[in-house]
């Protein structure tokens, strides 16, 4: 009775100590996490649980080309292999840590031949076998544990990140070719627009109806776009290049599409905010972390607490101390020890002041991730929202200037313009048709943006 009374009462002083509490997530204030994108102060009220984000990727990028590279990329990419070694780490880590409350045990055999002045030589062995067995009285192995377990998860969260970032990574690069080549097809047509202008010069001058300042200004228009069209060029050539390593392959022509034959979702719902401290990889990696960090605290508390260790060996062995006797005998031994630390240099101390601050800057940065994750997602709805409204005033200035270019070109042929109009009139519609095509290109983009911002690339 007495002893179990002894334990009864070491049970209720290690409850108070507070050795064995499990990480709960702090409280965190999601209320206007993301702005709504028409009003200036309001926030957006959301409450459909549903989330843009839980699309399967294929779900978002439907095009055939673009699904093979991304695939392509998720076998190849040597980020996302490292990721996935990492995680192959860290299960090791976890594994010993769940190890470490079984005891060691090891077999250290030894043998000995001594010889005395020349005489027969006297032969000792052993056969000792030693185990040690640390008792886990106040939590440290098991603060421990939790921690690697955590750490799990955070680096399988890790890899998520990677993982979604190669996805929209590739998206957003073939995107970005398939704006180039819009580009580069308008820069192409005006190239020959502005050719059969300076030509047109050309043929007035001799016909005595222009000078020599407009035939010159129209070829220096034709080189000029031509000039564009090599910057294009180089662009493209570049981004083929980055997208080529993003799937880990040598740098070559990529194959696709066109921009105008994408087609991805229009209308998104955000999910309500509190889904992004789960669907966003790198928010709930941050709050692993932070996990991590409260478990280490514990461990670095139950430091100053006794280590309490049993250790015990037998061994079969012909030396008796006093003599050597055949056959030899088991020599059986068993030692328990406790170990208080009283004075450890202020170790102890720094180390769990160290944790503590490590956990407080960890918490910070939790926080700062979710904020983080509203703000990109007011700005991928934001950046949507104005690129179609820009997109679509764009197109009616096209057409606008379209017609101003054949207008002004006929004017001139009847000497009822000039030249500086002529080359105005080209210069302004092709200055529209690369906005528009950044726009276009602009909406896409943000739709890769609200996708990754909301958590989009787990499945």
């Amino acid at each position: 009775m007495k002893k179990l009374m002894m334990i009864m009462s070491a049970s209720l002083l290690l409850g108070s100590c507070g050795l064995y509490n499990k990480y709960e997530r702090p409280d965190v204030n999601t209320k206007g996490l993301v702005r709504d994108v028409t009003s200036l102060t309001d926030t957006l009220a959301v409450s459909d649980t549903t989330s843009f984000g839980n699309l399967p990727w294929r779900s978002v990028f439907t095009d055939p080309r673009l699904q093979g590279l991304i695939e392509t990329g998720l076998k190849y990419n040597f980020d996302l292999q490292n990721a996935a070694l990492n995680v192959k780490m860290v299960e090791a880590q976890l594994l010993s840590s769940k190890l470490a409350f079984l005891p060691s045990i090891s077999l250290t055999p030894q043998g000995t031949l001594s010889s005395w002045d020349g005489h027969t030589p006297s032969k000792i062995y052993s056969l000792p076998v030693s185990a040690s067995w640390s008792i886990d009285l106040f939590g440290n192995l098991l603060s421990q544990k939790r921690s690697a377990q955590v750490a799990l998860l955070g680096m399988k969260d890790y890899q998520l990140v990677v993982k979604t970032g190669v996805i929209t990574g590739i998206a957003n690069m073939y995107y970005t070719l398939l704006m180039l080549d819009k580009q580069k097809a308008i820069v192409d047509e005006m190239v020959g627009l502005t050719k059969s202008t300076w030509e047109m010069m050309k043929l007035q001058k001799e016909l005595g109806r222009a000078r020599s300042t407009s035939v010159q200004s129209a070829e220096a228009s034709y080189y000029s776009v031509q000039a564009q069209a090599a910057d294009i060029n180089r662009q493209i050539r570049e981004t083929e290049n980055s997208l080529s390593l993003l799937l880990g392959q040598p740098a070559q022509t990529i194959a696709r599409g066109k921009l105008d034959e994408q087609s991805l979702p229009a209308e998104f719902s955000t999910g309500i905010a509190i889904q992004m401290l789960n669907n966003r990889p790198d928010v709930h990696y941050a709050e692993m972390t932070l996990a991590q960090c409260f478990y280490d605290t514990e461990t670095a508390r139950s430091r100053f607490y006794p280590s309490i260790t049993i250790s015990g060996s037998g061994a079969y062995t012909n030396n008796s101390g006093m003599g050597i006797v055949n056959p030899g005998k088991w020599l059986l031994s068993a030692i328990g020890s406790l170990t208080q630390p009283i004075f450890a240099r202020g170790q102890l101390v720094a180390g769990l002041k160290v944790a503590k601050a490590q956990q407080e800057q960890a918490y910070n940065n939790w926080q700062n991730a979710i904020l983080k994750a509203g703000s990109e997602v007011s700005n991928a709805l934001v950046q949507y929202n104005s690129s179609d409204e820009k997109s679509r005033l764009e197109a009616k200035q096209v057409a606008v200037l379209r017609q101003n270019v054949e207008d002004t070109k006929q004017l001139y042929a009847s000497s009822g313009s000039t030249y500086l109009e002529v080359i105005s009139a080209q210069s302004s519609l092709l200055n529209a048709e690369l906005s528009k095509a950044a726009d276009d290109f602009s909406k896409m983009q943000a739709v890769v943006s609200l996708y990754t911002a909301l958590g989009g690339g787990r499945y």
